[in-house]
């Protein structure tokens, strides 16, 4: 869980998080009310800002974290496809 001392870290991390629905049940962010924000921490690599729509999909995402950080890692990569993907369909 995101603590009080990693509060501006967060704002920040969140600023780039490149998904904007939830990385295991690919629900709408705030689509159950606010996001879960986790960090995930591993000795020896960089801190991770993941977010869920809903509490209960954090103990999927451990379950599994390489296999939903390597989502995150994918949808970084492709930084205008969210944007895209909300145009589709409105041509000039």
């Amino acid at each position: 869980k995101v603590t009080e001392k990693d509060a501006a870290w967060a704002a920040e991390a969140r600023k780039n998080y490149p998904l904007d629905v939830c990385v295991t049940s690919d629900e709408k962010l705030g689509s159950m009310g606010d996001a879960e924000e986790f960090i995930y921490r591993v000795s020896g690599q960089p801190d991770r800002l993941v977010l869920f729509c809903c509490e209960a999909c954090v103990e999927d995402f451990m379950s599994e974290p390489p296999k939903y950080l390597a989502k995150i890692d994918a949808a970084a990569k492709q930084p205008n496809k969210a944007k895209e993907d909300k145009h589709a369909g409105h041509h000039d």
